[in-house]
């Protein structure tokens, strides 16, 4: 399977279906609880990052092409090894391109300016696998462990951090 494919389909497991939970901002079209519009998520595709998008009618195809699009390419996992690519791109969705990718440049030691560009992709290159992918799971962990919001859904993200080290080594060169 290629990797895109591979690791949307680890992402979306972890995304799921529609959610307009109303304590998460991220449902909400203005970006924070009572904001806007409560839309919700699906796919992990929130009302806060598209609030002109029709959330509840999305569909998983038009889900992966935002996906691939606006996360996966933003922050060209394309170019990572495998294990490393689903990491950075749960995190791009997650958490968002510009975050995952200051996540990865302090973790491989580069300027941090929240771009992936040629510098960041020769430090990953260079770098020790395992210890680069380590390092950047405890930079995102500490980030989500510090939200207000943790206590509410920091269960929930703790699971899915401690699940994605073990579901990069499934992904293929």
């Amino acid at each position: 399977m290629p990797a895109f494919e591979h690791a949307f389909a680890v992402v979306i497991g972890h995304e799921g279906g529609y959610s307009a939970e109303h304590a998460d901002p991220g449902n909400w079209t203005g970006g924070a609880v009572g904001r806007g519009d409560l839309r919700g998520t699906r796919f992990g595709i929130s009302a806060a990052a598209y609030p002109a998008l029709d959330i509840a009618n999305l569909t998983l195809d038009a889900a992966q092409a935002i996906y691939r699009r606006d996360y996966w390419d933003r922050v060209r996992a394309g170019e990572m090894p495998p294990p490393l690519a689903l990491l950075v791109f749960d995190a791009a969705v997650n958490n968002g391109p510009a975050q995952a990718a200051r996540w990865l440049q302090q973790a491989a030691g580069v300027a941090v300016d929240g771009r992936i560009g040629p510098a960041t992709l020769a430090a990953v290159a260079a770098a020790q696998g395992a210890a680069l992918c380590a390092e950047f799971q405890a930079q995102r962990l500490t980030f989500m462990a510090s939200l207000p919001t943790w206590r509410v859904f920091g269960l929930g993200w703790a699971r899915r951090l401690c699940a994605l080290p073990y579901q990069s080594l499934t992904m293929e060169a």
